[in-house]
């Protein structure tokens, strides 16, 4: 019987073949960028074949996550304020199983917690236009979006002078929900937490 190979096996097998696609190692050679051979002779076709071979190749590891049934869930600790938290993420190389849906979904409410308390007397912010502008909002207008999602992730920017927490309330399928591609089944919204008198730069 053959290895199958594990969650962390799989994330270290993307990244060495990121690296090699990008160093120029793995060309898709047959891509074109426009398809009309008269205008892709005027063209670099180089980081287009190169981003091709890798998204290829990544399709290729995601089959084989359903195939042997391997979650792409990482467990990820942030420590806010003197308070920890340990909660599944869906790793952003890979793709989430109906299992990884069922643990994200069950870790929600202790993601909203650990938020909830660590972004006491904080500004709210809702990013909107892919998150080049912010609107002022309300803990119970968080609330109503995170009543309308299924599940919940988190990222914190910070130095000495500066704390920024980022709350991702989703639904659907974590690869797609990041971006516009997969509305209306799958998507996210972004609460941003700032300092009074801070801006987010998240």
């Amino acid at each position: 019987m053959s290895k199958v190979y594990t969650t962390e096996e799989l994330i270290q097998i993307l990244a060495a073949e990121r690296q090699a696609c990008l160093k120029g190692e793995r060309l898709k050679l047959e891509v074109t960028v426009s398809g009309n051979p008269v205008i892709d002779q005027f063209i670099r076709t180089e980081g287009f074949q190169k981003f091709t071979a890798y998204q290829d190749f990544k399709a290729a590891i995601h089959n084989y996550q359903r195939e042997h049934d391997i979650s792409g869930i990482v467990w990820r600790e942030m420590t806010v304020k003197g308070k920890t938290l340990r909660y599944p993420e869906v790793d952003n190389q890979l793709v989430a199983l109906a299992s990884d849906l069922a643990i994200l979904q069950s870790a929600k409410n202790s993601i909203l917690n650990f938020w909830d308390e660590v972004t006491m007397n904080m500004d709210l912010y809702l990013s909107f236009n892919n998150s080049k502008q912010h609107q002022l909002i309300t803990v119970s207008d968080v609330e109503r979006i995170a009543q309308r999602t299924e599940w919940a992730s988190l990222w914190k920017w910070e130095n000495p002078n500066f704390l920024e927490m980022i709350l991702q309330l989703g639904w659907g399928n974590p690869e797609e929900a990041s971006y516009k591609r997969g509305r209306p089944h799958s998507g996210s919204e972004y609460i941003h937490a700032v300092n009074p008198g801070n801006s987010p730069i998240g």
